[in-house]
This record gives C-alpha cells, structure tokens and sequence, in this order.
C-alpha cells in the first residue's frame, strides 16, 4: 500500500525541486507549530533527502527530534548542519546543550567555546560555559569521594550532577551502585530504569535492575527486566542464566497462590516448600513461603503444625500482621483466646485501619469472653475443628459418665445434674450449623444475654425447655441419641 507519506520519501529520493522541499519544510512548520510531532518528522525527512546539502533541513528535523524527547537522534542532525556551516552558531549552541546534558563537559565547553568566539557577549553561551566548568569539577568531585568509599558524599554530589546533566546514564548508574551498597535498592532501581534508556546497548543495567527487583520480591518485574536485556542478545549468558531461574520461581509463585485461590492447601503448601529449594539464599522468598504456609495450615485447621510454622515466621517478620492474624486464628482454634486477642492487638497497633484485624480482634476479645462463661468445646473435650460425629461421639461418652442416676448422694447427684445440663447444652449447639457459627462468632446462642425477648425472666439452664431433673425424687431413662 502507498501512502502519502510513502510517496513523500519516494519523492525525496527521486530529487525533489526546490518548490518542493520548501513546501515540505512549511509543511514540517506548521505540523510541527500544531503539535503533530510524527507528520512533522515525516516531512523533515523529505525535505533531508530531497537536498542534503541543506544545513536548515538538518538543523530543523533536529528540533522535532528535540521536542520528541528524542536527543540521541537530534545530535548527528545538528552536527551535520555544523559540518555544512561551521559558523551556524544556533546548531553549536543546541548541540552544546545537548552535550552538557548527556555529561560530555569537554565536547559541550568547545561548542559554547566556538560560539562565544564568534560572538562574545553571547550571554546563554557564557552560562552554559560555566555549567560546564561547574559540571566537571562536580564529576571528578563524585568519583573521588567514591573512590574513597564515601558513598553518601557520592550520592550528594551526584544529586548535583544528574540535575545538570540528567541524560548521563554514567551518573545515573554511579549513584545506583551507590544506593546499593548503601542498602536502599529501591532509589538503584529508580536511578537504573533511565540509564537503560540513556545507552543503545546496556544490557548491563537491565540485568542489574532484574536482579535488584528479585531481591525485593518482585519476581514479576525481574522477569520483565531480563527480558528486555535478551532481546537486545538472546545469547547473553549471564542474562540467560538469571532469566531461567526467574522464570522458574516465578512460575512456582504463581501456581502456589492459584491452588490456595482454588482452597487446594496442601498443594500449595507443596509448592512453597518448592520455592525455598528453588531460591533458598534469597530471604524474602523463604519468609513468603513460610507465612503462605502458616495461611495454609490454618485453613487446614492443623492448629498446632500451624502454631509452630506461624510462629517461626513471626521471628523472621516481627511486623508482617498476616502472620499475627495466622497465628491468632491457630490459637483459636487451639482454644487459647488470651494469645489470640494479643496477636489481634500486635498487628493492630501495626496497621489500625485494617478492617480484617479489627473484626478479627473483635471476635477474639468475644470468644475470651465466652470461654470465660462456657465453652462448648471445652465442656465436651473437642477441637473447634471437630466435626458433627466427633461431636456427638464424645456428647454421649460424657452423658453416659455423667448421668445422675450413677450417683448416690445427694451433693453428687446435684454436680452431675449440673455438668450433664452443660453437656447436654454443649450437644445442642454444636450440632447445631447456626448456633454453632454464632458461638465461634463469640456469641452464646443459649445464654440469657444474648436472647431476644427472653421469656421467663431470661433463665434457660436447660437447652430443651425444661429440666427432668425437678422435684427431687425422679426415674429418667436416657436415650443416648
């Protein structure tokens, strides 16, 4: 297909009148006035190689180059247009500029040099003659403080530096080994995204930046990063290298947060276990694994392997409130509600507007409460995991133990009264899906407190409505149901 464009540059080649590339270059005015960067660009382009003799072409396609943010590409246009007139002052000032901004204090100083040569009250030629003075002292001021191994002296000055010449990646790359060894990866990495920018090939900086965002954690944006570096060369060794071992615990990251997303636990407590072996020299990799597993485990309601795992975790992130809500939730479920509530309290003071850790306080502050009343598991001597066989296993062990017609006296006979109505009452609510989900809520379905209404002055010892055991002298035979 032909465009106009197409036709423009076939015309160029051709040998274009001089009619024409004057209206290629009114045309690039105009485009270029309007904003229209790229058709501006095009109809530079023509203009060039319609009569490339023309210093003005190549110093105007450099201005739309400039105004595109695209300097490297505006560098050769301008020193063309100097090569074909030495005394274009303009192009030397602009190309000097550019020069002092990319760090090239020595090529920047001749061009402002040439320029006030020629004319020498130039007052911006003589400002930027200074910045460039000011700039090399600057640079050598740097790399001797680096030198010494003054890396916060280094950083300091470079600050100065990379404001006169923020098209230096030699600065920018200076001041992120600096941040790196100073211990702060993340102000590298932001100093290392430009310098990949700011060279044709640096595949050293997308490496370097691949790794640093590994460190960190970022397992997605190494991958990316790397990749960068292997198409510039799909054969870089030590890229290969590091993007092979990225890809893989990426991959054993992503599937192990998919299983827990699909409630597959065990599995995905497999797979963590996997990325330790994968990246065990890395600590936040290990830290993640173990507080994913300590999550794992708690749904799994293994409460004690849980216990232990949150707890190491703990040690490792003293901070992390995911592992002190696991590990609460692990001392619910082992009924020790008073390390629960302190968990809830400890994440809390880190993070007081997480609504999960506010509930979650909450019930726990409630379920201390009510084990402090009566606590259904604890009366029939199950897990808060049991489920509804467990449940009634043990109910009718208890009642079988506990009925009164086992007992002689009267005082035995009243204390196995009172411990068969709570075993009874501990059946009732754990078999129960809905008064069991309010009792783990922290609330007792059978207490008076939490009745509405409560008919009979709120009195309700009995889960069934009455007591058989009333007017002394009874014969009650028990079906073990």
């Amino acid at each position: 297909m032909v465009t106009p464009f197409t036709c423009l540059f076939i015309s160029g080649v051709l040998g274009a009148t001089p009619v024409e590339i004057e209206h290629h270059l009114e045309m690039g005015r105009k485009l270029l006035a309007a904003g229209q960067l790229a058709e501006a660009l095009s109809h530079y382009h023509s203009a060039v190689e319609g009569d490339s003799k023309n210093y003005l072409t190549y110093y105007k396609r450099a201005a739309v180059f400039l105004a595109m943010g695209k300097s490297k590409s505006a560098l050769p246009d301008l020193s063309q247009a100097i090569q074909l007139k030495p005394d274009f002052l303009a192009a030397r000032l602009q190309r000097g500029n550019i020069l002092l901004k990319q760090g090239s204090t020595q090529e920047a100083r001749e061009d402002f040099q040439a320029v006030l040569k020629r004319s020498p009250n130039h007052e911006e030629a003589h400002d930027q003659l200074s910045k460039a003075e000011e700039l090399e002292l600057l640079q050598e001021e740097a790399h001797e403080a680096h030198h010494r191994g003054d890396y916060i002296t280094t950083v300091q000055v470079l600050e100065k530096v990379i404001e006169l010449s923020p098209w230096d990646p030699e600065s920018r790359e200076l001041r992120a080994e600096c941040y790196i060894r100073l211990g702060d990866p993340r102000k590298a990495i932001m100093d290392l995204t430009p310098a990949t920018r700011l060279r044709a090939d640096n595949r050293a900086a997308f490496l370097k930046l691949s790794q640093l965002h590994y460190s960190l954690g970022d397992h997605h944006d190494s991958l990316n990063q790397i990749r960068e570096c292997l198409k510039l060369d799909q054969d870089d060794k030590e890229c290969f290298a590091h993007y092979k071992q990225v890809k893989k615990l990426s991959k054993q990251l992503d599937s192990a947060e998919e299983l827990i997303s699909e409630q597959r636990y065990q599995e995905a407590i497999e797979k963590y276990e996997s990325v330790m072996r994968t990246e065990p020299n890395v600590a936040f990799y290990t830290n993640k694994a173990k507080e994913r597993i300590c999550f794992c485990l708690v749904k799994m309601k293994s409460a004690e392997e849980a216990l232990d795992i949150c707890s190491e975790a703990h040690q490792r992130e003293p901070q992390n409130i995911h592992i002190l809500r696991d590990r609460a939730e692990a001392y619910i479920l082992l009924q020790e509600y008073e390390k629960a509530v302190e968990d809830y309290q400890e994440a809390r003071e880190f993070d007081q507007d997480n609504q999960e850790i506010r509930e979650g306080l909450d019930r726990a502050q409630k379920l201390l409460k009510q084990s402090r009343k009566r606590d259904y598991y604890k009366i029939l001597g199950v897990s808060r995991s049991a489920n509804k066989q467990e449940v009634i296993k043990a109910y009718r062990k208890l009642a079988q133990q506990w009925h009164p017609d086992n007992f002689q006296s009267e005082a035995d006979k009243k204390e196995a009264e009172k411990k068969f109505i709570d075993i009874a009452s501990a059946k009732e609510v754990l078999t129960d899906p809905e008064m069991r989900q309010k009792f783990d809520s922290g609330e007792d379905p059978l207490d008076p407190e939490n009745q509405q209404g409560g008919g009979g002055g709120g009195s309700r010892e009995w889960p069934f409505g009455f007591n058989p055991f009333e007017g002394g002298n009874f014969h009650f035979k028990f079906h073990y149901n």
